[in-house]
C-alpha cells in the first residue's frame, strides 16, 4: 500500500519494522541516495532515524545519536517519548507525531524522525538546515543610503530579518502547506491589531483553497492562485526582496505573504499609487523624496503616451495641428519603413535587447547594451530603415519604463502602449483619447483581493490621496488613518492601506509615531 495514495492516515504500528516498510515503499529509502535510514539501539530497544542528507545539521545529529544510546531501560520507564523528551534528547526543537504521514511530511520537510520499537508515537527532531546563499543587496531595489539586505531562499532567515525589524508581538507568521506535491511552506505575515481580520481571512481561504500539485515558480505560481483573473495584465500584488519595505507594508495594514524557496515578499493588497513608490524616496528628505516620486510619475507618463501621442499628431493632417505643433513629423526624407511600423519594430527591438541582456555574461553586457542601443540605431538611421524621431521617442519611452520600479508593473504598461499604438494607427487622435479612456476604466474595476485600483482616488480619500502624492514627513505619517487602524498602534510607514477603506475606527488614535 502507497502511504501517499492512500485515503486514511495510517497510524504507527507498535512493530518497527512494519514502520519502516511501508517508509521505505514511500520515500523510496535504498533506491534515492539521499534519503537515509540509521539503525541503532535506544536502551536496548531497535529503532531508526530518518532524514534527508543535506537538510540536517552534521554536528548536532551526531550529538542527538550519542545521547540516544547513552539511554539506560530505566529511562524509559514507564512511557519511553515522554522519559526520552525530558531527560535525554539534547535538543529543544522536538515534537512528537502519531501516523506514518506525518513522519513523511515532517522527513520531506527536513527534520529528522526517530522511530523506537514498541512505541505509537515518533519524535520529530527540528535539526535542518538549508543551503542559502549570502545576504546581499537585491539588483532591483538598490538604496544610496539605509539597510542593503536582501530576502534569500530560505523562508525562515526572510521572517527572522522582518522580526528584526519588527519587534511587535501582534505580529504573525502563519504557516500553510500549498501543493499536494511540493507541500511548499508559505508563511502569511500580518499585525493582528493593524490589519483588517477579512482581508487576512480571505487571503488564508484562497490559499487554503488552492488545488495545484506544485509551486515550482513559487511566489509567481501562488500569485495566479491568490489574485484570480490571470489574464488581466495588472499586476494585482507587489513584491519586494527587502525586509525594510516588507515591515512598512506590514504596520500599513498589508499581509506580507512569504513563499519558501522565494526570495522576496509578496504584498497585498495593492493600489496603482503604490507602484510609484521606492524605498530610496524614505532615505531621502521629505521634499526629495516627493520629487523623485513625482519623476517616476512623469517616467510612466512618457512611456505610456510619447510614442502614441506623437504618432496620432504625425498621422493627423498637418493642416489641423495648430501652429505650435508645427515640428511634428519627420525631418529628414521618408525612410524605407513605414512610420507605424517603425514604432512597433523598435518595441520589439527593445524587448529582444533586453532579454539578449538577460541571458549574456555581466561581463559582455555593456558592450551589448553598446552595440544594440547606439550602433544599431545609428546604423539603421543611416541606412534609410529608420527616422531619428522614431528612435527618439522610443528611446524616451524606454527609459521611462525602467524607471517604474516594478517589473510587473513594466510588463503591463508596455502591452498598454502597444494597444495604444495600434488604436493610433487605426483611428489616430480618436483611438490616443478612447485608449486613455480603456485604460482608466480598466484601472478603475480592477481590484487587489478587496480594494479598489485607484483607491484614494476612486474611491475618493483626499487625506490618504495626499500621502499618495507627496512623501511626508515621518511625525505626519505616523498616525495610522481612522479608516485603516486596527485595534491599536500607530507607526511610521510609506503608504496608507487601503484594506478598511470604509471602516470607521473603534476609538481616537494618537499622531505621534512610535519608535521601533
Amino acid at each position: 500500500m502507497r502511504l501517499a495514495r492512500s485515503r486514511e492516515r495510517l497510524a504507527i504500528n507498535r512493530r518497527l519494522k512494519e514502520n519502516l516498510d511501508v517508509l521505505r515503499e514511500t520515500l523510496g529509502i535504498g533506491v534515492t541516495y539521499d534519503v537515509i535510514e540509521r539503525r541503532l539501539l535506544v536502551a536496548g530497544r531497535q529503532a531508526a532515524l530518518i532524514f534527508v542528507d543535506g537538510f540536517v545539521k552534521d554536528k548536532v545529529t551526531l550529538d542527538i545519536i550519542a545521547a540516544l544510546q547513552r539511554a539506560q531501560r530505566p529511562d524509559l520507564a514507564p512511557k519511553a517519548i515522554e522519559s526520552l523528551l525530558a531527560a535525554t534528547l539534547p535538543y529543544f526543537e522536538v515534537d512528537t507525531v502519531d501516523t506514518l504521514d506525518d513522519v513523511v511530511d515532517q522527513v520531506l520537510s527536513g527534520p529528522m524522525a526517530v522511530l523506537i520499537d514498541g512505541e505509537r508515537s515518533a519524535i520529530i527532531v527540528d535539526v535542518r538546515e538549508y543551503p542559502v546563499r549570502g545576504i546581499d543587496e537585491p539588483d532591483l531595489e538598490r538604496v544610496t543610503r539605509g539597510s542593503h539586505e536582501g530576502f534569500v531562499e530560505t523562508m525562515i532567515f526572510n521572517t527572522a530579518m522582518i522580526r528584526r525589524r519588527l519587534r511587535d508581538p501582534q505580529l504573525r507568521f502563519e504557516v500553510v502547506q500549498v501543493g499536494a506535491r511540493s507541500k511548499t511552506d508559505v508563511a502569511i505575515g500580518y499585525i493582528r491589531d493593524i490589519a483588517d481580520p477579512d482581508l487576512v481571512g480571505e487571503v488564508k481561504r484562497r490559499i487554503e483553497e488552492a488545488s495545484v500539485d506544485a509551486l515550482p515558480m513559487g511566489a509567481k505560481n501562488l500569485e495566479e492562485i491568490i489574485v484570480r483573473r490571470p489574464w488581466n495584465p495588472i499586476p494585482r500584488v507587489r513584491y519586494t526582496e527587502r525586509p525594510d519595505v516588507a515591515a512598512a507594508h506590514l504596520l500599513e495594514g498589508h499581509v506580507a505573504i512569504l513563499v519558501d524557496t522565494t526570495p522576496m515578499a509578496m504584498i497585498a493588497p495593492v493600489t496603482v499609487f503604490h507602484f510609484f513608490q521606492h524605498a530610496e524616496e524614505f532615505f531621502q528628505l521629505p521634499f526629495v523624496g516627493t520629487y523623485l516620486r513625482w519623476i517616476r510619475a512623469v517616467a510612466f507618463g512618457l512611456a505610456a503616451f510619447l510614442a502614441p501621442l506623437w504618432l496620432a499628431l504625425y498621422l493627423t493632417d498637418a493642416g489641423n495641428l495648430p501652429e505650435f505643433l508645427s515640428f511634428i513629423g519627420p525631418k529628414e526624407e521618408a525612410a524605407a519603413v513605414a512610420v507605424p511600423l517603425q514604432f512597433f519594430l523598435l518595441e520589439v527591438g527593445i524587448d529582444l535587447l533586453r532579454m539578449a541582456l538577460i541571458h549574456t555574461p555581466s561581463a559582455l553586457a555593456t558592450s551589448l547594451g553598446i552595440v544594440g542601443a547606439i550602433l544599431l540605431g545609428e546604423l539603421a538611421v543611416e541606412v534609410g530603415l529608420f527616422i531619428p524621431e522614431a528612435i527618439l521617442y522610443s528611446a524616451v519611452a524606454a527609459i521611462g519604463y525602467f524607471a517604474v520600479p516594478s517589473i510587473e508593473f513594466g510588463y503591463a504598461l508596455r502591452i498598454y502602449r502597444y494597444a495604444l499604438l495600434i488604436l493610433v494607427v487605426a483611428m489616430k487622435i480618436p483611438g490616443l483619447l478612447f485608449g486613455f479612456v480603456i485604460g482608466v476604466a480598466l484601472l478603475a474595476t480592477t481590484k487587489s483581493i478587496n480594494t479598489p485600483y485607484l483607491w484614494p482616488l476612486i474611491p475618493f480619500d483626499g487625506p490618504n490621496l495626499v500621502k499618495a502624492l507627496f512623501r511626508l514627513p515621518v511625525p505626519v505619517v505616523g498616525g495610522r488613518p481612522a479608516a485603516f487602524a486596527g485595534e491599536d498602534a500607530d507607526a511610521s510607514r510609506m503608504q496608507p492601506a487601503p484594506g478598511r477603506a470604509r471602516r470607521k475606527a473603534a476609538r481616537p488614535r494618537s499622531s505621534t509615531a512610535r519608535p521601533d
